[in-house]
């Protein structure tokens, strides 16, 4: 199967996320609809010159092996030759498929650990699914040393998987997404055009991003 669908979305996370964290001490407050997550939404994390023409989204799910094949295999050289170039700008958009819970608290740890963070923990999360997927089923250990990696205690650790606001707006994203028809992972839109189902090849992007950038007839 070329992508993982979506057998599951947020309103699982948000019970069994907690089962990753101490209780919270205090309770949640209001925080982000569904309507905040609509196009051009601020919650975007995104790479790249906003001035770039051409804007590759992608959805993903941290549980998504697919996903973390493109991201190990190759993102890193779309970044290089695209994004670190200012010709393509990047946006990731959270997905969670099964495992839900470990889907939704990768995401909350990115969130958590900041902007100028998030993409550095999304790939070390990626990196890090053999790890979860044929060890013993503790992936604690394994966010936690994510977590410490990238500048938070143990106790921030705890307090950041165990926000209900948190979790909440991730449920949001990933409802609006489900709500305009993405149901796979990973899902490709290149100008608002959808590119691909499925792992793509650099040599696919190449070709997408080559078409978005030709001039559009009667223009």
């Amino acid at each position: 199967m070329p992508t993982r669908r979506l057998a599951l979305i947020a309103a699982a996370a948000l019970t069994a996320t907690a089962a990753f964290a101490a209780p919270a001490k205090e309770a949640a407050k209001p925080h982000a609809k569904a309507a905040d997550a609509a196009p051009a939404k601020p919650a975007d994390m995104s790479l790249g010159s906003p001035r770039a023409k051409v804007e590759l989204v992608e959805y993903a799910s941290l549980s998504c092996p697919h996903c973390a094949r493109f991201n190990n295999d190759v993102f890193p050289a779309f970044r290089t030759r695209y994004v670190d170039t200012g010709k393509v700008r990047y946006t990731l958009r959270e997905m969670l498929t099964p495992p839900a819970q470990v889907a939704a608290a990768g995401f909350l740890l990115a969130r958590c650990a900041g902007p100028a963070k998030y993409f550095k923990v999304v790939d070390e999360v990626f990196r890090s699914q053999p790890r979860w997927t044929e060890g013993d089923g503790d992936i604690r250990p394994i966010f936690l040393e994510i977590a410490k990696n990238n500048g938070l205690t143990e106790p921030q650790f705890d307090a950041c998987l165990s926000d209900q606001a948190g979790l909440a707006a991730l449920q949001a994203r990933v409802q609006t997404a489900v709500s305009a028809g993405v149901n796979a992972t990973p899902t490709f839109f290149i100008n608002g055009k959808k590119v691909g189902e499925g792992e793509m090849t650099l040599e696919q992007l190449d070709a997408a991003i080559a078409e978005a950038k030709k001039p559009k007839k009667g223009g």
